[in-house]
């Protein structure tokens, strides 16, 4: 799956997230803008659950707002 990025700005916040699964693996790197932020790396029993993770994952941020830019 490509990675998917979105940023949130709003007032004096500016953020990224960044989601992408590899195999088993779902990896998500978040942070303020202009910075590399942080990444975490999570594995799942298989691809089906890895790809469920990240649907949820991209729902909820964009409940909160975010907008995908690239992916």
């Amino acid at each position: 799956m490509p990675k998917r990025y979105f940023e949130f700005v709003n007032g004096k916040s500016a953020k990224f997230w960044e989601v992408a699964s590899r195999g088993n693996d779902v990896m998500v790197r978040f942070g303020r803008i202009g910075t590399n932020g942080q990444t975490q790396v999570k594995s799942f029993p298989d691809t089906t659950a890895a790809e469920r993770r990240v649907e949820k994952l991209v729902s909820q941020k964009m409940a909160k707002g975010y907008e995908l830019v690239a992916g």
